[in-house]
């Protein structure tokens, strides 16, 4: 009977790691599936899972009859951008908070004020942004959702990296102040090595939010010059038609870039999430 109970309990972990694979993968392999299909194809009953003619005109239409290509560039650039202003920012205001110590335990309450900014509903903020744009003369242009992309990922990153200085021991850098190294010689060439797989973790995070944010984009941006990548593929849903395999296509390359760095910094990424998870 053990036996029998272990087998079972084995086959129904493999089961519902089946399903939770599926219930991932498929929506993946329709829109891409979608993107290859005609639009015979796309509306036809019952669905052509596998056996249907491969077309790439979609992926033509959007990179080279429109401005995909353009939106996939100013995505790439506001993205890296805000993750890289957010990390080194975030980065500094975590060490500090972890560090020091602020009378009436200020550190903690500034900490928790800072984390509490993230919770705001977006949409809370999208008119405050728009007018200050506006006056700053920043709206449609990159450099106003590098801005915002910044502020809206600074509270994670200082909340993360938080966590991760506060894991390691004060003696380390107070070792290399003694050997005659700066504070901030010794975050740069003690600590930060140490903390690299919770800055890829965060980095990461930062780049999903900034890659994927619809809201704030759209409000802030509404010429090509300016343009994201999840603001342009929603334009393609009109009064008139949906373009259903430009829309996968965009889609289908949009995941791209997000796979990439991930699978670069998997390592990374695996030991900064459990970064600080035991200890002993």
């Amino acid at each position: 009977m053990t036996q029998k109970k272990l087998g079972l309990k084995r086959w129904s972990k493999y089961f519902l790691l089946t399903m939770a694979l599926l219930i991932a993968i498929v929506p993946v392999y329709w829109m891409l599936s979608i993107s290859l299909k005609t639009e015979v194809d796309q509306f036809a009953v019952p669905p052509r899972w596998i056996a249907f003619a491969p077309t790439f005109a979609h992926y033509y239409d959007a990179f080279f009859a429109r401005s995909f290509g353009r939106y996939l560039v100013t995505s790439l650039t506001v993205a890296t951008l805000s993750t890289i202003c957010a990390v080194t920012l975030g980065t500094l205001a975590a060490y500090g908070l972890a560090r020091f110590k602020l009378r009436a335990g200020l550190d903690r309450r500034l900490s928790m004020w800072i984390l509490s900014t993230r919770m705001f509903p977006p949409i809370v903020t999208a008119v405050p942004l728009f007018l200050m744009m506006r006056d700053l003369r920043l709206l449609n242009t990159i450099t106003a959702l590098v801005i915002v992309y910044t502020a809206l990922n600074l509270p994670f990153v200082v909340w993360m990296m938080r966590g991760f200085f506060r894991e390691l021991p004060k003696e380390l850098e107070e070792a290399a102040m003694v050997d005659g190294d700066s504070r901030l010689g010794a975050l740069r060439r003690v600590i930060l090595p140490l903390v690299t797989p919770g800055l890829a973790a965060t980095a990461v995070f930062c780049l999903i939010v900034s890659w994927n944010e619809f809201l704030l984009a759209l409000v802030l941006s509404q010429t090509d010059a300016s343009m994201t990548l999840p603001v342009g593929i929603a334009g393609r849903v009109t009064q008139y038609e949906i373009k259903w395999g430009v829309m996968s296509a965009a889609g289908v390359v949009a995941m791209i870039p997000i796979l990439v760095f991930a699978i670069a910094v998997q390592k990374y990424l695996v030991r900064g999430l459990s970064l600080g998870a035991v200890k002993g």
